[in-house]
């Protein structure tokens, strides 16, 4: 292992035979510079192993995994909220002894075990803090290891608690353009007219209820005309507060037909919304185009997307407008970035949805730093006062007038802060060992 007095030694011995060749007096910070003076001389990355994988729980859904090396050094990841921690601790004998470097390799070792949406969430912690490890056993910050950064600053967008009354909704927007924040959204859902007599056609007996598993395209739901009025000036109300100038993204339609998802798309369109978000889910491609064809607001998805196969054949036909990966579901860091450079190529920008904590903002920041065709990041947590404690060695607060900066720090440049993630852990322990699942082994291999 490298020690600190050894490379010092090395350097000094550098000095004495280049002041030897050329003279001293041609020695000055140019050559101090070009040593390798950035080498963390705590790890030597080519023996590092991996030798442990542990988890917590913050809150009711954000699981922190924790890679343990044989140098001591460790990387964190997350688990995609609201999923299962044990998607994680099922790869832990997978990749124990693998040398963390190796993101990719590990990356497809495991990636066989992820899947749409939630079921992703095991594989992307990993890989997250994958990359967290290498940054920083090279003592360079994930970003730089995607080819660099083309953005010091990431733009966010912040979720907003809804209200029925227009006037109160768009009052609360408005100060989050007055918090600094240069792009809003709101739920745009037709829960906001069901109460109204005429304004939906449905079986009589169904119901709206959020997480119904029937799709928009079988619940037999259609807006009529005096339901897209009124959500039209719903929209015009909120507009006349927050302004024209500002982009306005809407989400949560409700589980409404194609035919209804374009004439209110094509209702809205004088309130030039920035994109309609899910109006139908993203497997049923050709439909999606059919809404995309006829209606001139840009339509968005992927949140729920695993891997970039789905996301490329969505931009090669221009089913959406933009795409909206979020890389604790759609496989990571590097993949993520594979994606957005896939979409550029097909003239498709990428926005990114985040609904975790620091540890998954932190990621989807190196993400969208090294991304040139990003757009905006989404945050869930902007009024959770301790959101920003979580973690130590960034700028606080973490979003900052509507942007965070890009961390220079090793890896994904944050460390958690103990005790405040022990005042908000939802499942007693911290890290606490896990030995049962080191012996998992099965024939996982995808071909004979």
């Amino acid at each position: 292992m490298l020690c600190k007095d050894t490379n010092v030694t090395a350097r000094r011995s550098f000095l004495r035979g280049a002041a030897g060749a050329i003279g001293a007096g041609l020695l000055g910070d140019r050559v101090l510079e070009a040593l390798p003076q950035n080498v963390n001389t705590n790890s030597k990355p080519s023996d590092l192993k991996i030798t442990d994988l542990r988890v917590l729980t913050i809150g009711r859904s954000w699981p922190i995994i924790r890679i343990d090396t044989n140098q001591g050094v460790y990387g964190l990841g997350e688990v995609r909220d609201g999923a299962s921690k044990n998607y994680a601790l099922l790869l832990k004998s997978r990749i124990m002894g693998e040398n963390p470097c190796s993101v990719d390799k590990v990356f497809r070792k495991i990636k066989q075990f992820g899947g749409h949406s939630r079921q992703a969430g095991g594989v992307c912690a990993v890989e997250m803090a994958l990359w967290d490890l290498a940054g920083k056993a090279y003592n360079v910050p994930v970003y730089q290891m995607l080819g660099g950064k083309f953005r010091d600053r990431i733009r966010c967008y912040a979720d907003t608690t809804e209200s029925h009354d227009p006037k109160v909704y768009g009052q609360r927007m408005k100060e989050r353009r007055e918090q600094g924040f240069t792009w809003l959204k709101m739920d745009l859902g037709v829960d906001l007219v069901a109460q109204v007599p005429g304004s939906l056609t449905m079986p009589l007996g169904n119901s709206l209820a959020y997480g119904d598993p029937t799709q928009h395209m079988f619940t037999g739901t259609e807006i009529t005309d005096k339901g897209i009025e009124l959500m039209c000036d719903y929209v015009a109300q909120i507009r006349e507060i927050v302004g024209m100038d500002v982009p306005l993204s809407a989400d949560h339609f409700g589980h409404i037909g194609v035919n209804s998802c374009i004439r209110l798309g094509k209702a809205l369109t004088r309130y030039n919304l920035a994109w309609l978000e899910d109006m139908i889910p993203w497997q049923y491609p050709e439909l999606l185009k059919k809404i995309s064809d006829a209606v001139d607001i840009p339509l968005l998805t992927g949140e729920d997307i695993y891997l970039k196969e789905p996301f490329i054949e969505l931009c090669r036909t221009h089913a959406v407008d933009i795409i909206q990966p979020d890389l604790a579901t759609s496989g990571g860091i590097l993949e993520t970035k594979k994606i957005g450079d896939a979409a550029q190529e097909l003239g498709v920008p990428m926005a990114m949805h985040m609904a975790g904590s620091p540890v998954a903002a932190m990621a989807s920041v190196h993400c969208a730093a090294a991304t040139e065709n990003f757009l905006v990041l989404e945050n869930h947590s902007v009024d959770l006062p301790w959101w920003s404690d979580l973690v130590e060695g960034v700028e606080k607060p973490i979003i900052n007038k509507g942007f965070i900066t890009v961390p220079d720090k090793p890896g994904l440049g944050v460390t958690l802060n103990e005790a405040v993630v022990k005042q908000h852990l939802g499942v007693p322990g911290y890290f606490e060992p896990t030995p049962q699942w080191n012996q998992d082994r099965t024939n996982d291999r995808l071909w004979s």
